[in-house]
């Protein structure tokens, strides 16, 4: 009702205060994850297009080998029945006597068989003109080959470097975030390091699982005990709830957040028209969560602070929630909007 709002409303001053700056700031840390991780899975691209151009480029220097070894040996079996023909005119001189033939007084058929021996010693010497030269080729080809495999194993070498820095630089960031997480009370394993779903960078991989469907190893725990979201959004709500702590003294308090598939039916049949249909809900999605502590309240110093202080770190109060159904406990973590912070 407008006049029950109006009258619950807190004056305007009260609704925000001015954030502080968190002692560990867990979206810097996020984006320089996601940068990283964005560096590595480019250069990680470039490796295997070079090595695709690599393996492309060698074929085609192979191949040209092939031709002119095959051009060779085409030569081979023309060169030497020519040769041995040529030898054997040389050995049986053509009929005639020479002397004539150097006086001038050869006849025609002595003249077309020296004509023949000359086109022939004529077609032997081009043949090992174009065999030398094929030689030629291949021995530049080779050549360039060589240089060309010495030059992209080098290339190779320099990406895969320069890859295995970036992954030891995304490493190092998320180690840092992972320690941050911890020191501000999130759940660790017996390894005494959070969960591997708080790492954002693996946010990306959550289009794989349908809704309510998200395993284990893709949800961060939240600091409340038993709760826990997509990295993305529990990293938003840890930091929200860090200044939501220095305003009121107190951790914020969640009465839900992910929901599996089963839970979701659950409450669907348990509270029939205050749950979204199975499957359709952004708790399955890991990106919403239901407040209470006073913000459940509509108006309520608390809920007023979070609706003004929200947006800073990503986290909605959506349209629907103020009035059909009217749900002022639910919040909505907007992907779109905490990459932009």
């Amino acid at each position: 009702m407008p006049g029950a709002a109006a009258a619950q409303r807190v004056p305007v001053e009260e609704q925000s205060v001015a954030v502080v700056a968190d002692p560990v700031n867990l979206t810097e840390l996020r984006r320089e994850a996601e940068k990283a991780a964005k560096d590595l899975e480019e250069a990680t691209k470039a490796l295997e297009q070079r090595r695709a151009q690599i393996r492309d480029s060698e074929k085609e220097l192979s191949a040209k080998l092939r031709q002119l070894q095959e051009a060779e040996r085409a030569f081979a079996r023309i060169r030497q029945p020519l040769s041995d023909l040529v030898g054997l005119l040389y050995q049986q001189p053509i009929g005639g006597d020479v002397t004539g033939f150097l006086s001038g007084e050869s006849d025609a058929d002595t003249l077309r068989a020296m004509t023949g021996v000359t086109q022939l010693v004529a077609e032997r010497q081009r043949i090992l003109d174009d065999t030398s030269r094929l030689q030629q080729e291949r021995e530049r080809l080779a050549a360039e080959a060589q240089e060309l495999r010495a030059a992209n194993l080098l290339s190779e070498a320099q990406m895969a470097a320069e890859i295995e820095t970036l992954r030891a630089r995304s490493q190092k960031i998320v180690k840092s975030l992972t320690q941050a997480l911890v020191k501000l009370g999130v759940k660790i394993d017996k390894k005494g390091q959070p969960a591997g779903g708080c790492d954002p960078t693996r946010t990306s991989s959550l289009t794989e699982f349908p809704n309510g469907l998200i395993p284990q190893a893709y949800l961060c725990p939240l600091q409340q005990k038993g709760n826990e979201l997509r990295g993305d959004a529990a990293l938003a709500f840890i930091s929200l709830n860090e200044a939501y702590k220095r305003r009121f003294g107190k951790p914020m308090c969640v009465t839900d957040s992910y929901r599996s598939l089963a839970e979701q039916q659950s409450v669907y049949y348990r509270r029939p028209g205050f749950a979204a249909v199975p499957g359709r809900s952004n708790h399955g999605l890991g990106l919403a969560v239901d407040l209470c502590g006073g913000v459940e309240r509509f108006r309520s110093p608390e809920f007023n602070w979070v609706e003004a202080n929200g947006k800073k770190y990503g986290w909605i109060h959506p349209k629907w929630a103020y009035v059909s159904p009217f749900e002022p406990w639910h919040w909505e973590y907007d992907p779109k909007l905490g990459s932009l912070l």
